[in-house]
């Protein structure tokens, strides 16, 4: 097999004066230069000198851990013709990083490999942050400088045909894994680029994994079952980062086998663990600013495609109505996600959106809408000691006058903070026996009563953060 990596080439006539052959010079400027300053000289311009001998054409076509024994032997090469004295430890530093940087996201690269990140946000090139377990942290990886921050965003963004330059400093785009990037770069940001990954969760968690993390109880987890299998319209609100479509994948494991499900999505995050699913993402217009599918247009789309239930990752827009009608010609059982901060507000956004959309309709008759569409919101929250709970699971019973009547069935009773910073408080059922008791029974999939007996869950044992 002929090798990635031709030691024959010479750097070109761009690199004079930055060949492995010219480091002694550099080597020999002075006492002050530090030795960081100097690795990071010697990885950049090993670098450049990989990118040009390395046969991109072949590397791409090939096996990617062949592709990284390559290069750490292309280093090897380079580090034998360097002066320059290194530890073992510095040689096998700098080839890792410069197999991060050829073929993942360079520094960011580790962090993409761990499962326990959720969010990764650059500030600034020396600045990056990250997500563990719900709470903030800020970590010592940084890149050289703002150029190099562009390159990885070049590099993300390329992939996927997108661009980002002056003329266009936003972007949304979406990695192979799955994960959400946002990056928006000056004039727009002032300090310099900022990159936002949302990671894409690589083990997907069940609802016994939620149910160890105390985001419900066994109750809660019943009758959600139940109503998903009873084909109730859900909608699931909370804030960013609460677990809004971590939940829906889970809750979608109960959709019957035998039902043809239909996806939209602004960007592909669900993973419903289903055969019969079709999946729709949202287009972006092109660089003449035609060619863009909105997520109204897939909904209006998936009515057509003969489907059981509709899920749409999440309303945000226009395509509120084609969902509320979709929901009332016979797709029982859809759901969707919305930003919200409880499950009124979550009800107000959605007049919001259908008034916003442009139409002219009553407001009685559009409450009458949506109180017809929807039966259930369960409404998330991530507390400051980074667990996420669900809060409320709330059932909507129609209209009294003019307002929508919701009446909460579960509720997350919270009494403060211990000296750990763990959030104190109980689930609490309310006494409120649920209207989707009855169909729930009539469907073959009844709730014992006793779950909704006054003060039930908190008798159950569970107490903030860990079990009592």
């Amino acid at each position: 097999m002929a090798w990635l990596y031709d030691p024959r080439k010479g750097p070109g006539g761009s690199q004079e004066g930055n060949g492995p052959g010219e480091a002694s010079g550099e080597a020999k400027s002075g006492p002050q230069e530090s030795r960081s300053t100097r690795l990071h000289e010697i990885k950049t311009r090993l670098h450049r000198n990989l990118v040009e001998r390395l046969d991109i054409d072949q590397l791409q076509q090939m096996d990617e851990a062949v592709v990284a024994s390559e290069i750490h032997r292309a280093v090897a090469i380079l580090l034998a013709d360097d002066p320059f004295p290194l530890t073992l430890e510095e040689r096998a530093k700098i080839a890792q990083e410069l197999e991060f940087e050829i073929l993942g996201l360079g520094p960011l690269e580790p962090l993409m490999r761990d499962p326990t990140i959720s969010d990764i946000m650059v500030n600034r090139h020396n600045e990056v942050y990250i997500e563990r377990h719900g709470r903030m942290e800020l970590t010592p990886i940084k890149f050289r400088d703002n150029t190099h921050l562009m390159r990885i965003i070049n590099k993300i963004v390329s992939n996927v045909g997108r661009r980002i330059d002056e003329s266009s400093p936003m972007v949304d785009a979406r990695l192979p894994d799955g994960s959400r990037v946002n990056a928006i770069i000056p004039p727009l940001a002032l300090d310099g680029p900022l990159l936002s990954i949302r990671r894409f969760m690589v083990m997907r968690p069940t609802m016994d994994e939620i149910l160890k993390r105390q985001t419900l109880t066994p109750e809660m987890a019943e009758v959600m079952e139940a109503i998903v299998k009873s084909k109730l319209n859900i909608l699931i609100s909370g804030g960013t980062g609460t677990g809004k479509t971590t939940l829906l994948n889970i809750l979608s494991v109960y959709i019957g086998a035998e039902e043809r499900i239909v996806t939209v999505e602004d960007a592909a995050e669900l993973q419903l663990q289903k055969r019969n699913v079709c999946r729709l993402e949202t287009r972006p217009p092109n660089i003449e600013g035609k060619g863009e599918i909105s997520q109204r247009e897939l909904v209006r789309n998936s009515l057509r495609m003969r489907p059981d239930r509709i899920i749409v990752g999440e309303v945000r827009g226009v395509e509120v109505m084609d969902m509320f009608q979709a929901m009332n010609t016979g797709h029982e059982g859809s759901m969707s996600t919305i930003h919200a901060n409880s499950p009124r507000d979550a009800l107000l956004r959605l007049e919001t959106m259908v008034n916003l959309a442009g139409y002219q309709i009553p407001q009685k008759a559009l409450r009458n809408l949506i109180s017809s569409s929807l039966d259930v919101i369960i409404h998330l929250a991530r507390h400051t000691d980074g667990v996420r709970r669900i809060v409320s699971f709330s059932e909507i019973t129609g209209m009294q006058e003019d307002i929508i009547s919701l009446q909460d069935i579960f509720v997350f009773d919270r009494r403060g903070i211990d000296e750990e910073g763990h959030i104190l408080g109980q689930y609490m059922s309310t006494g409120v026996r649920p209207r989707f008791a009855d169909r729930c029974r009539v469907f073959g999939h009844p709730v014992p009563d006793e779950y909704f007996l006054p003060a039930r869950l908190a008798r159950s044992g569970w107490l903030g953060g860990a079990s009592v």
